[in-house]
């Protein structure tokens, strides 16, 4: 990936979105395991890095935000408080220090109220704000890239486009380079410079994301991609079915190949 650049991962659920992310950065189930393969990341691979290493990058260097930002954050802690253990896992100083640090960063993912925010635990904040929180999070320490699963998943369509408004203002704010994983091919189009396509944990399509959601040349993108509702409706009929993969996708230890 170049500085600056979201790439966007596509796929139906179980597809293995979210393994990957969890592959990358090593945070796999104790069930999952990693038989091949390497990562590299600024001139090493992760792959061959030991728990004390990782450690440093994650947070620090390689942010994640997670899917459902009610289970994400912890319910006793203040969420300002969650931030400032980010920021002092990594960048030890003083507590003052690291206090006007989170409320710079909590400013700039809400227009007003930061310090109330800080204050706040998540479940006197709405869905939107603990989104935001995530991204605070993700950002307080200034890292390289961001992998983002599902940000937007939880949210009603207004704040969605919210949400969006500010991942481009911090992409070009911070020069984030950001893994963008989503159902969604809308979401896709106003966020991504290219997009992958995982079927049952295999890359089937990548490339410039007008490309791909425009004149798909997979046979599964094109269908994943026909089953998109119509975004108006054009009177035609009081119902219509909504288009469909018949099937589901296959186990991936049965997969044996496309």
């Amino acid at each position: 990936m170049e500085r600056g650049e979201t790439l966007g991962v596509l796929g139906e659920s179980g597809s293995g979105k979210s393994t990957l992310a969890a592959a990358l950065l090593r945070i796999l189930h104790a069930n999952g395991k990693i038989e091949r393969g390497l990562v590299t990341f600024e001139g090493e691979d992760l792959m061959q890095l030991n728990a004390s290493a990782l450690q440093r990058i994650r947070g620090r260097f390689i942010a994640s935000i997670f899917q459902e930002p009610l289970i994400a954050l912890h319910p006793a802690i203040r969420v300002g408080q969650q931030v400032e253990n980010v920021l002092a896992a990594h960048q030890p100083a003083s507590r003052r220090a690291v206090r006007e640090k989170t409320l710079e960063v909590l400013r700039t993912v809400f227009a007003k109220d930061a310090e109330r925010i800080a204050d706040s635990y998540p479940h006197r904040l709405s869905g939107g704000q603990r989104a935001r929180v995530l991204i605070a999070q993700s950002i307080v320490c200034r890292p390289s890239l961001v992998i983002a699963d599902e940000p937007t998943a939880s949210l009603d369509p207004l704040t969605q486009l919210e949400i969006v408004a500010l991942f481009r203002s911090l992409g070009d704010q911070y020069k984030l380079s950001m893994i963008l994983i989503t159902h969604d091919p809308f979401l896709l189009a106003a966020l991504a410079d290219r997009v992958l396509v995982l079927y049952a944990g295999r890359v089937v399509e990548i490339g410039p994301t007008q490309d791909v959601l425009s004149s798909a040349r997979h046979p599964y993108t094109r269908d994943l991609l026909r089953c998109l509702p119509p975004l108006w409706h054009d009177g035609t009929s009081r119902k219509s079915a909504l288009p469909v993969i018949p099937g589901d996708s296959p186990r991936r230890l049965d997969f044996r190949g496309i």
